[in-house]
């Protein structure tokens, strides 16, 4: 019997630069830890001071990036995504943002904090498959990915993005 999953909740949060480029918020991990490195969401474990998931992922996102919570106008609640390896369901709230004048990464958890072009993620070159080890599975895994600069967005984010992109390219959402 595997065991419970934890809740934890991210922001996925958006917003127009002064081109009005729509353009998505992401964090790069520090180093350490399962995820560290990885390209993601601010957010984390729903905390039991939480009043809801909704209320975790802002939290979160003022803790890791320095987000104020009166930046975020969160426009809906997207399917929860589980982890492989971690053991947490992912709980995503799509946001559209007013960026701060400048982000306050927390150093202990953020490595970066990445705002790439939904455009330039729709771009056929910016998506990519590879045959992957990991050592807590029996063999290779084919993985999808999207690049950002230098990096891959993979995993539980990359089974956000992946179908979120395409709606927020059509209009889903006044973002």
């Amino acid at each position: 019997m595997s065991a419970p999953r934890r809740d934890a909740a991210v922001l996925v949060p958006f917003f127009r630069d002064a081109q009005g480029a729509l353009r998505m918020v992401l964090v790069r991990r520090a180093s350490g830890g399962v995820h560290g490195g990885q390209i993601a969401f601010p957010g984390g474990r729903v905390e039991p001071g939480d009043v809801s998931r909704e209320a975790a992922a802002l939290r979160e996102a003022q803790e890791e990036i320095g987000l104020p919570p009166g930046h975020a106008e969160v426009l809906a609640a997207l399917p929860a995504v589980d982890t492989v390896v971690s053991g947490f369901l992912i709980h995503p709230f799509l946001a559209r943002v007013r960026r701060p004048a400048a982000w306050r990464p927390d150093p202990a958890e953020i490595a970066d904090v990445l705002e790439p072009r939904v455009d330039d993620l729709l771009a056929p070159e910016a998506h990519g498959e590879s045959l992957e080890r990991f050592p807590q599975w029996p063999g290779p895994v084919r993985i999808g990915f999207y690049r950002v600069g230098g990096h891959r967005l993979w995993g539980a984010t990359y089974r956000i993005v992946r179908p979120l992109l395409p709606r927020v390219a059509a209009g889903d959402w006044p973002l």
